[in-house]
C-alpha cells in the first residue's frame, strides 16, 4: 500500500509535465500557422487589391464594367490617301464627270487549296490557322462540288479554306501586303501585270506564307502557297492597274523595245 501510495505523486508529476509539454506543443503550432497564414495573405494581397478595385468600378458583384470609347478609331490609312490622293488624280488622269465614277476596292479574297486534305486529316487546321493569323479573321472550310475519279476526290470533301476581307480589313491587309510582305519574297523584282482578268479584279499567286511577318517558321508544319484576288470595280485593266498602282503596287514597268 505504501509503494502505491508513494507512487501515486510521481505519476502526477509526470502527467502534468506530459500536459504542459502539449499545451506548448499547440502554442508554438498556432504560431507557426499564424506566421504562415500571414505570408500567404501577404503573397495574394496583390491579387485582392486588383479584385478589390475591379469590384469598387464594377459594384458589389465585381463585374468589370468596360467604358465605351468616346473617339471612333481612326480610318485606315491607304482609305485616307484615297479619298486625299486618289480620287483626284484619277479623276484628272481619266477625265471623269463625277468623283463616284473613281474605281474603288470591293474586295480582297485569300484562297489555300489543301489537295492533301484527302490523306492528312490535320491539314485544313493548319491552313485555316495560318490564313487566320495572316487575314485576322476566320476563314470557311471550302468543299468539292463534283467527285472527279482521277485525283480520288468525292463531291463535298474538303479541299481548301477561304476569307474574304472587307471594310476596314481589307485596306489594313492590303497596306500590310504591299509594304511589307512583298518586299520580303526572294529575288523579288515586281508583280506581272497579266494577273488580271478584263473585268478590274487582279490575282496574285504566293508560294509561301511565311512572307507575311505574322507567320511563325517554328509553328508551321509546311510550306504552303496562297492565292490573293483583288476585287476592284474598274471596268477594264487600264483602271484598275492604274489604281492599284497609286495604292502602291509594285508592278514591273513597261518597256519598249527599240
Amino acid at each position: 500500500m505504501l509503494d502505491e501510495e508513494t507512487q501515486q505523486p510521481e505519476d502526477l508529476k509526470e502527467s502534468e509535465e506530459a500536459s504542459e509539454e502539449i499545451t506548448e506543443n499547440s502554442e508554438s503550432g498556432d504560431s507557426e500557422g499564424t506566421e504562415g497564414n500571414e505570408e500567404v495573405a501577404e503573397e495574394i494581397s496583390p491579387g485582392r487589391q486588383r479584385r478589390d478595385r475591379a469590384a469598387a468600378r464594377g459594384g458589389s458583384r465585381g463585374d468589370v464594367v468596360l467604358e465605351a470609347p468616346t473617339e471612333p478609331p481612326p480610318p485606315p490609312r491607304l482609305y485616307q490617301q484615297f479619298k486625299d490622293e486618289i480620287i483626284p488624280t484619277m479623276v484628272r488622269e481619266f477625265n471623269y464627270n463625277n468623283p463616284m465614277e473613281v474605281p474603288r476596292l470591293q474586295k480582297i479574297v485569300l484562297n489555300i487549296g489543301v489537295g492533301e486534305a484527302l490523306t492528312n486529316g490535320r491539314a485544313i487546321e493548319s491552313a485555316t490557322r495560318d490564313l487566320t493569323v495572316i487575314s485576322g479573321q476566320k476563314p470557311v472550310v471550302t468543299l468539292a462540288r463534283k467527285s472527279i475519279a482521277g485525283f480520288k476526290l468525292r463531291e463535298g470533301n474538303p479541299i481548301g479554306t477561304a476569307v474574304t476581307l472587307r471594310g476596314p480589313r481589307m485596306y489594313h491587309f492590303l497596306d500590310r501586303l504591299v509594304n511589307t510582305a512583298l518586299p520580303r519574297i526572294r529575288d523579288f523584282r515586281g508583280l506581272a501585270r497579266r494577273g488580271l482578268d478584263g473585268r478590274g479584279n487582279y490575282t496574285i499567286g504566293i508560294r509561301e506564307q511565311i512572307i507575311f511577318p505574322e507567320i511563325d517558321y517554328n509553328e508551321i508544319d509546311k510550306i504552303r502557297g496562297l492565292q490573293v484576288t483583288i476585287a476592284t470595280t474598274a471596268k477594264n485593266d487600264t483602271e484598275a492597274i492604274r489604281l492599284l498602282e497609286l495604292y502602291g503596287m509594285p508592278f514591273i514597268k513597261d518597256t519598249v523595245e527599240a
